[in-house]
This record gives structure tokens, C-alpha cells and sequence, in this order.
């Protein structure tokens, strides 16, 4: 048990590190859009409690926000949570961002009418904590709400070929399971009441596809962590392999990357 809690702790802290390292605010803001559709179908309310399970740099905290509801934004990179402050400071709303783990979310039982995470608490390594986290913090009749990418969308070929020059540490779930609509069903059980839509998501770059690689490469902080693992040689394979992977999938021109993905949109409606 006590090797167990200490290689978790080790992984705790390598995904601290590897979404502090990079500049994910840079790739958050091709996904604003996406976001705020995704806000938009939550029917918030004026007074609502609403809780953002890695919030980020507040893509949904801050949508969230201007609909007058009372918006509190976890996540544990301390650096995001920087600049999703900033953006609130500077559109005058008020969120309650905190450093936070999705698998021991520091809130009182039923503390929040809405909780939702796009892009984000699918990354935790033990899903069966985050489903009951989500649950616990949530009221008896409140909503969950979930963006997880698919297992054959963009992110997933992408971390695919990560995986192949350094594999995920071991114990950790794959996080494309929670775009699975059955496994998503099998996890949250008879606990609540479950629909998910899938939903498309463009990767819209202003930049050759070439380019993309290395935007991903500079800012993506996963990326960051493999390429730190790997030789020159090793470097070079990898960029690469993911080079020729955006120019595979661009239905853009030379100098646009235009990419068709989607996610699952996952609405629990909590018994």
C-alpha cells in the first residue's frame, strides 16, 4: 500500500509538472469557441452554484461567469489558474479559482448545482475517484457535464504517437475512455441519469501544418515532458512523426491547418 500511494504521488506530480510546463493558455485560445457553445447548453442561471473541474485558463469559468452565476474554477497548475484570474479580472467578473485535484476535490457534499469539466478531469489517473468526486460535490438533482475527446479523434492520434516514444506512466488510465459512451455509462452507473451527444470540434490553426507541430511542440506541456526524455534523435522521430500526422489530417490549404475532430458531450443528471 505505501509503494502505492508513493508511485500515485509520483504521478500526481509529474502531471502537476507537465501542465505547468509549455503555455497551454496559447492553445486554450483556439478552443474559446468550442467552450462557450459548450457553456451555452448548460441553461445556467443568475446565482447558480457552479463548479469548473480543471478550469485552466477559465475557458468555461469565465462564460460561466457572465451569466451571473457563482463560479468557483479548480485545477492544479498553478500558472493556468494565473491567467484564467487575469481574464476575469479584466472582463470584471468574480470567479473563486483555486489549486485543486479532481480526485479529492476540497468541497462539501452537494456544495454546487452545476459541476462540469471539458478537456480535463478525463486526464486524471483513477476515474473512479473523479466520478465520485463529481457526484459527491454535486446536489441531488444538479448536473454534471463533461467534454471528453474520442478515442479516434485528433488529441488521441496525437497522444498515440507520443505514447510510442515514451509510454505513460504505469497504473495510469487512458484518458480516451471517457470519450466511450459505454464506459462513460459503466462508470457512473445507476448514480445518475446519463445522455451524451457527440459534438464536433475544428482544430483551426492560422498556420501551415508544418507550423502546427511545432505551436504543439512549444506550448503543449506533455510534449514538453516527452521531448524532455528523448534525444536529439529521438526529437527529431517524434516531430516528425507528428508533422506528418497534422499534414495527413489538414483539410486546409498549405498555409491553414483546418482539422475535423469531436468529443463527447456527457450531461449526468445526478439521482
Amino acid at each position: 500500500m505505501a509503494d502505492d500511494a508513493q508511485h500515485m504521488a509520483q504521478v500526481k506530480q509529474m502531471m502537476k509538472a507537465m501542465w505547468t510546463s509549455g503555455d497551454f493558455g496559447q492553445i486554450a485560445k483556439h478552443m474559446e469557441g468550442e467552450a462557450e457553445k459548450f457553456v451555452a447548453r448548460l441553461g445556467l442561471k443568475p446565482g447558480m452554484r457552479v463548479l469548473d473541474v480543471g478550469c485552466g485558463t477559465g475557458n468555461q469559468s469565465i462564460p460561466a461567469a457572465r451569466t451571473g452565476a457563482q463560479v468557483t474554477g479548480v485545477d492544479i497548475a498553478p500558472n493556468l489558474l494565473a491567467q484564467a484570474a487575469e481574464r476575469a479580472e479584466r472582463e470584471g467578473l468574480t470567479v473563486d479559482f483555486r489549486e485543486a485535484d479532481a480526485e479529492a476535490l476540497p468541497f462539501a457534499d452537494a456544495e454546487f448545482d452545476v459541476v462540469m469539466s471539458m478537456f480535463a478531469a478525463i486526464f486524471a489517473p483513477r476515474p473512479e475517484l473523479v466520478v465520485s468526486e463529481l457526484l459527491r460535490v454535486c446536489r441531488p438533482g444538479g448536473l454534471i457535464a463533461m467534454g471528453n475527446w474520442t478515442p479516434d479523434g485528433l488529441v488521441a492520434k496525437q497522444n498515440g504517437i507520443m505514447a510510442r516514444f515514451v509510454p505513460p506512466p504505469p497504473g495510469s488510465s487512458n484518458p480516451f475512455d471517457w470519450g466511450d459512451e459505454s464506459v462513460v455509462r459503466t462508470r457512473f452507473g445507476d448514480r445518475a441519469e446519463v445522455t451524451c451527444t457527440h459534438r464536433p470540434f475544428i482544430f483551426d490553426l492560422p498556420l501551415a501544418p508544418e507550423e502546427a507541430g511545432e505551436f504543439f511542440r512549444r506550448y503543449l506541456g506533455p510534449m514538453h515532458i516527452v521531448m524532455s526524455r528523448l534525444d536529439d534523435n529521438g526529437k527529431q522521430q517524434l516531430l516528425e512523426a507528428l508533422v506528418k500526422m497534422w499534414v495527413g489530417e489538414n483539410h486546409g490549404d498549405e498555409g491553414h491547418t483546418v482539422i475535423p475532430s469531436e468529443y463527447l458531450e456527457v450531461h449526468a443528471r445526478r439521482k
